[in-house]
């Protein structure tokens, strides 16, 4: 390993299990002092044990819990370097713009949205002071191409997320902070179980293959988050990676619902 981020200061939020997991992970081997917050105890603290981290018990849409979050990251270790915000949910009753109930779409764009507003402002609260600083908004794929059986709220979360990474990068690189978005393809995690177990036939709808075969890993994105919090990406700001497989790159040959019969050649 080659330990980009030696004695830098990093906080990953939805850090107990998934991608959160794998990024602590990645950035403890890469020389990192790793915070993690989740809203599980018990997972992030056995996270926290294996990364050799702080674990801060926090629900990411509650702004005194964030606050609380940053300020006791400073106070352990004096500073914050990076902020990982990745802390998000896809709900198995989200799904078309006609199905999804407002309760979906409320509960949703509050943790995939509202919850990366908060982290984002009280990451550059403590970063601004010292002239530099590191975010990474977790976002999807699916916030950079049309997906006709991608769930409405997540999508629309998603990509309002990318549009706030953008504005921030602009607003705050004359001050030494960098921000960018993750943008991953479907990844092999709890998560994405979860949610194909209770509909098997909404599964099989999301299903895309991509170019690359096999799936993504929580440790294909952990790679790239340690990419884009080192210094190896020094002048990029703004940007929305994918990580995907080549998924944003697809074609689509293929509709979800009835097909219309094709037009007759003229």
């Amino acid at each position: 390993m080659t330990r980009r981020l030696a004695d830098k200061v990093a906080v990953v939020t939805g850090a107990a299990r998934g991608i959160g997991r794998a990024i602590a992970l990645r950035f403890t081997d890469e020389g990192a002092h790793v915070v993690l917050a989740d809203r599980d105890e018990d997972a992030g603290a056995h996270t926290a044990a294996e990364a050799a981290g702080l674990f801060i018990p926090t629900d990411v849409t509650d702004p005194q819990a964030v606050e609380r979050l940053y300020t006791l990251t400073t106070r352990n270790y004096g500073r914050l370097d990076i902020a990982v915000n990745n802390a998000g949910i896809c709900r198995a009753d989200d799904g078309d713009i006609l199905e999804t109930t407002l309760a979906a779409w409320d509960a949703t764009l509050e943790v995939n949205l509202r919850s990366m507003f908060l982290c984002c402002r009280f990451a550059l609260m403590h970063m601004r002071p010292r002239g530099s600083g590191n975010i990474i908004n977790m976002s999807s794929a699916v916030a950079l191409t049309g997906t006709p059986a991608a769930p409405v709220a997540y999508t629309a979360g998603k990509g309002a997320l990318v549009a706030l990474t953008r504005q921030m990068a602009a607003r705050y690189a004359g001050e030494g902070i960098r921000v960018n978005a993750l943008c991953p393809g479907p990844v092999d995690t709890a998560l994405l179980d979860d949610l194909f177990a209770t509909d098997p036939r909404r599964a099989v709808d999301r299903l895309i293959v991509t170019p690359m075969r096999g799936a993504t890993t929580p440790d294909d994105i952990a790679a790239a988050a340690a990419f884009l919090a080192s210094d190896d990406a020094a002048r990029i700001t703004g940007t929305a990676l994918p990580v995907d497989g080549g998924l944003t790159t697809t074609h689509v040959t293929g509709l979800p619902g009835p097909h219309p019969a094709p037009a007759p050649h003229r």
